[in-house]
């Protein structure tokens, strides 16, 4: 039985197979939603213990995303959630402050760094 869902939003195959494989087990679900605009959504329903967003996620991507997640929490409608950002590059970084994730890997992934990055987390990603 799984303990724990991860919540990740990517329209990249390789990114979600990725995570799955660095973070799935028999104690979390590892799920997905390929844009931006069904994150809040999916969050209400899902009740993650994280949030992966992709910097790049359709027309409305991982920055956004996460400044709407912030809104929903401000405004009483979510609880606060873990959210990690997957960046493209260095000069995102800046950007990423902004919308306030509790934390951000720089692509590509590998599965220790992932994993030592969702540890790293206030929570420890649960």
């Amino acid at each position: 039985m799984t303990a724990r869902t991860v919540l990740v939003a990517t329209d990249d195959n390789d990114v979600f197979d990725e995570v799955d494989a660095a973070l799935g087990d028999q104690q979390t679900a590892v799920t997905r939603v390929r844009a931006g605009r069904d994150v809040v959504k999916a969050v209400k329903e899902l009740n993650p213990a994280l949030v992966i967003l992709d910097l790049q996620i359709g027309n409305m991507g991982g920055i956004a995303t996460c400044l709407a997640l912030r809104n929903e929490e401000s405004g009483g409608r979510l609880d606060p959630q873990q959210i990690l950002l997957l960046l493209d590059r260095d000069a995102d970084e800046y950007l990423a402050r902004q919308a306030a994730p509790n934390g951000w890997l720089m692509k590509p992934l590998d599965a220790l760094s992932l994993r030592r990055t969702v540890a790293s987390l206030p929570s420890g990603g649960a």
